[in-house]
């Protein structure tokens, strides 16, 4: 049984996380807006259940939710959890919108601040948004920062942002460097190239996409770096396989949610629903030190921790191998999931 409260080590850092962490993304306002009360009675909620890790990042309702986080967390023991958050966008007044931030013409972040962020992975940059991300959050210490979606930035990447985590982690400002990105073709150039502890790969090991199967899960699990998982859903389309569901933030291809419509069907087969299966099956990966769970509200993360202690039988794992549906090499539950 998956015990979402279990701690387990950080890699090879002196840090403890949950089996199961708590995603922030949609606190920020993510493609829906969400009142105050309900994002800080959300974060309460998971404390209260038992999860100690939470992620944020200044991109997340630019700076709505770790203000957000900050704020729930604030008169809880400081020791008692781990926080990420990520570094390599600026928050600034009067800069022009991200268009990378436009879904499908979709605007992402709801009612947030008046302020747009601005891609900086300098060493002077990096510095300047840890500091801005601990005053947005009210805290002393942040345990776990990543280098955010990096792509189209790899040399000044690692040049500039991982020298100043290097740093920061060398003066035990921070607990462990790692990286966040939905690609893992660069978090293995990472991994072999520079010291990192931990990386959130969102999207990427999921029901429905296992592209971080190939080399990164191997090539981590090899080296001892940390997976923290997010997007289990795939942005909605894993939760709900309808025409216009979402895939990375986009509205998902045809084939794609007819791909998720035939894991659907082999999930019903089994009386088991498709969330259920999404949101256990990457956890049994042996690389996979944590999965983050994203929730707009208590009601949600409720729901994500009874699907995760639904019980699934191990057939149908096997029939969505022999539907080719999973890859024959990827790691499922071997055992039912107990209530």
């Amino acid at each position: 049984m998956i015990e979402p409260a279990a701690r387990t080590d950080l890699g090879r850092t002196e840090l403890s996380v949950t089996r199961v962490g708590l995603g922030t993304a949609p606190l920020g306002g993510l493609f829906q807006p969400v009142d105050e009360s309900d994002a800080v009675g959300a974060i309460e909620a998971a404390y209260g259940l038992g999860l100690r890790l939470f992620d944020t990042a200044p991109l997340y309702g630019h700076g709505l939710s770790e203000r957000r986080l900050g704020l729930a967390l604030a008169a809880r023991p400081r020791d008692d959890f781990v926080l990420a958050t990520k570094v390599g966008r600026l928050l600034r007044a009067g800069a022009p919108p991200d268009e990378s931030q436009l879904s499908g013409g979709l605007e992402r972040w709801q009612n947030a601040p008046p302020v747009n962020p601005v891609f900086d992975f300098s060493f002077d940059g990096v510095m300047r948004s840890f500091e801005e991300s601990l005053e947005r959050l009210g805290l002393e210490r942040i345990d776990i920062l990543h280098i955010h979606d990096p792509d189209d930035h790899y040399e000044e990447a690692l040049a500039g942002a991982y020298r100043a985590l290097a740093r920061l982690r060398d003066e035990g400002a921070i607990g462990a460097v790692g990286a966040g990105m939905n690609q893992p073709e660069m978090l293995v150039r990472f991994a072999r190239e520079a010291d990192f502890d931990c990386f959130l790969v969102a999207g990427r090991y999921t029901l429905l996409d296992q592209v971080a199967l190939l080399e990164l899960l191997p090539l981590c699990f090899e080296r001892g770096i940390a997976v923290i998982l997010g997007g289990v859903y795939n942005s909605g389309i894993l939760a709900d396989p309808r025409p216009g569901a979402m895939f990375d933030y986009a509205p998902a291809a045809s084939a794609l949610v007819e791909r998720a419509q035939h894991l659907q069907a082999v999930c019903r087969r089994h009386g088991v629903p498709l969330k259920a299966a999404a949101i256990q099956f990457p956890l049994a990966h042996p690389a996979v030190t944590s999965l983050l769970l994203g929730a707009r509200s208590v009601a949600e993360l409720e729901e994500n921790l009874e699907l995760l202690a639904t019980p699934v039988p191990v057939d149908l794992w096997e029939e969505l191998r022999r539907e080719r549906l999973i890859p024959e090499e990827a790691p499922v539950p071997t055992d039912e999931v107990a209530p």
